[in-house]
């Protein structure tokens, strides 16, 4: 089943929409407050669908907030329908924006083409996490306050694993995906790669808390939310 973060503050529009999703077989989640939407967020949700105009913190700030650690489609809904409205919510990382009122047919349609897409990995530019941030279209990594300069494949590496995040990923699927079928690195090769990202990322590189590894079955990279 998958399931949905409906984030909205009028009650009788979160009612509506949360029985005609169940109806479709999603389960939902509800948030009223842009505050509340990124506690409960986190990758088990397979779409978050938010309003702009929400109490404490707004739509378009809730929005640039998730897209900073998760790839999960965002759809807007708002009675904020002008072009730069629209823009801006397309700015700040969202995948669709549908303006209210809205025929409930053509939303369904939407989530569910948004939710059915194929995951697009290769499109993360930007990632924060702790006192870290990586470009992956500038190669500007600063860690721990500092500026480092990675490899292509310390930085691609890095990216699988950002966008597998919270998920154990084998040996053999980082291989496949950093080196390809037709070359066979030892396993000390990844683990090497992995101490080096304790080293430039970690608080306490011998206490890791974002690059765990598992022994005999894999990786992970570790977000906690």
């Amino acid at each position: 089943m998958k399931k949905i973060l409906l984030v909205e503050d009028e009650e009788s529009l979160v009612n509506v929409l949360t029985l005609n999703l169940e109806l479709e077989h999603y389960e939902v989640e509800t948030a009223s407050t842009g505050s509340e939407a990124i506690k409960k967020f986190d990758d088990s949700f397979d779409l978050v669908i938010l309003d702009v105009m929400l109490p404490e913190l707004n739509g378009f700030d809730v929005c640039a907030n998730l897209r900073k650690k998760s790839l999960t489609p965002i759809l807007f809904i708002s009675a904020k329908g002008t072009s730069l409205d629209r823009i801006t919510g397309l700015k700040m990382g969202a995948d669709d924006y549908l303006v209210k009122p809205f025929n409930l047919e053509e939303l369904l349609l939407r989530i569910a083409i948004l939710i059915n897409r194929p995951k697009q990995s290769a499109e993360i530019t930007d990632y924060s996490f702790g006192d870290n941030s990586i470009n992956f279209k500038t190669y500007q990594v600063i860690a721990q306050g500092k500026t480092l300069t990675l490899s292509k494949r310390e930085l691609a590496l890095l990216r699988f694993l950002i966008t597998k995040q919270n998920e154990v990923v084998s040996r053999d699927e980082i291989l496949d995906e950093i080196w390809g079928k037709d070359n066979f690195p030892t396993s000390r090769t990844i683990d090497n790669y992995i101490l080096n990202f304790r080293k430039y990322f970690e608080p306490k590189p011998s206490n890791p808390i974002y690059f765990k590894s598992l022994r005999g079955v894999g990786y992970k990279f570790e977000i906690k939310n």
